[in-house]
């Protein structure tokens, strides 16, 4: 806390950024002499290093920033609505909360994928779908086709969900290729991948071994929840998944987040994205405004 009350935070973040960068560059002259393409590697994957600094400097400027502003915690919530009865004007109106407060993205079924689109042209918000939701009981050859589809109607990032009985029955190497069948497919068009892998059914022992399998398959996220099981997210959850998974993957905080000391909670464990259906809250709340607005499950 000491960095932000002196005003050091900005200075911070850039010497952590300035890190990563010179990390990502020394990765980049390695793969050169593999490879021949030489720095350029870097510089033709943006998304690359977003999802670095989305693992990294955001989370901690969060954590040390205890006047981090509405647009600051707006950047790492991702605006949810994932009930089955959701209408298109539903929506409509979670666009235009998004846009307005500039969330990380909206987060909706795959059915409302391309709307959500073209709701949010121009806006800079991404959309994001959930994919082998909310079950992950479908085929791998599946979820990546359904992962594609999305993608083409304008998803900007996927949320998958593992599969849960092969991890429960023993089969990492089941889940492992569940998760890279998603993971290949959106990496192919430059889309983020987050892995849900249902905190609430399994044991800590589980939880781990689910990260790891995510983070050997690629993924760019680990999720705690659907937020349609018995359960969210916990802080002992987020902590456990952070140590997982270190500092290479984002880690997102879903399900029972019911507002900003929820939210900051969660920050402080280790997450870097937070999954919610009161994102206004959260952001009115960090403007110092009361809301009446109430949690829809997620």
């Amino acid at each position: 806390m000491s960095y932000a009350s002196n005003g050091n935070l900005e200075h911070l973040i850039e010497q952590i950024t300035d890190v990563i960068v010179a990390r990502l560059n020394n990765e980049a002259n390695e793969q050169a002499a593999m490879c021949g393409c030489g720095s350029e590697c870097l510089n033709r994957c943006p998304e690359r290093m977003q999802r670095v600094v989305d693992a990294g400097a955001s989370r901690i400027g969060l954590v040390l920033g205890e006047t981090s502003s509405a647009k600051d915690w707006a950047s790492l919530i991702d605006h949810t609505l994932l009930k089955p009865e959701a209408t298109e004007s539903d929506i409509r109106r979670l666009c235009e909360e998004a846009a307005k407060f500039s969330f990380a993205s909206v987060c909706v079924n795959p059915t409302w994928v391309r709307s959500s689109a073209c709701h949010l042209r121009g806006t800079g918000v991404p959309v994001c779908t959930v994919i082998g939701f909310p079950l992950g009981a479908t085929l791998p050859d599946v979820k990546a086709y359904e992962a594609r589809r999305a993608i083409s109607h304008g998803a900007g990032e996927v949320d998958m969900v593992i599969n849960i009985g092969a991890l429960k029955s023993g089969d990492d190497c089941a889940v492992e290729y569940d998760i890279r069948s998603v993971v290949e497919a959106a990496h192919e068009f430059g889309v983020l991948c987050k892995v849900i892998i249902e905190t609430a059914l399994l044991t800590d022992e589980e939880k781990v071994r689910a990260c790891l399998a995510a983070k050997r398959a690629g993924a760019d996220f680990v999720k705690t929840s659907t937020g349609f099981a018995k359960g969210g997210a916990t802080v002992h959850d987020v902590a456990l998944m952070r140590e997982a998974v270190g500092s290479e993957l984002g880690v997102k905080a879903s399900g029972g987040v019911r507002g900003l000391a929820d939210a900051r909670q969660m920050i402080e464990a280790g997450a870097t994205r937070i999954g919610a259906s009161v994102g206004v809250k959260i952001a009115q709340e960090a403007s110092g405004i009361t809301s009446n607005v109430a949690a829809n499950g997620y």
